[in-house]
């Protein structure tokens, strides 16, 4: 495939030059994929993880926290008692409500 480079037009030029990126960064990814998969299963084949035996840490699943305090007005608005607390919650305490008048 011959392309004269001389006779596009800047904007064919960079067009091609991100398709080229592109395609690079994908190449790449599909052999790291595939180099992986071969590493997995020798590592399998021997009765090991990966992690296991690169020392890689567990990783963990994390799930929602259990709501605790639910919105007077609208009983679908919760919050689990973490992280920064709502206006609605706020508002109430400001109000003179107790976190135990919001619970759920």
């Amino acid at each position: 495939m011959d392309i004269n480079l001389n006779d596009l037009s800047l904007k064919e030029l960079k067009d091609m030059q991100s398709q080229i990126a592109k395609t690079v960064a994908s190449f790449e990814d599909r052999r790291k994929k595939v180099a992986l998969a071969e590493v997995e299963e020798v590592a399998r084949a021997k009765g090991y993880s990966l992690a296991e035996l690169t020392g890689a840490p567990a990783t963990r699943k994390t799930t929602a926290s259990a709501a605790k305090y639910a919105n007077p007005a609208n009983h679908a608005d919760t919050w689990s008692g973490r992280g920064r607390k709502p206006a609605w919650f706020i508002a109430a305490m400001a109000a003179g409500r107790k976190p135990e008048d919001l619970a759920v």
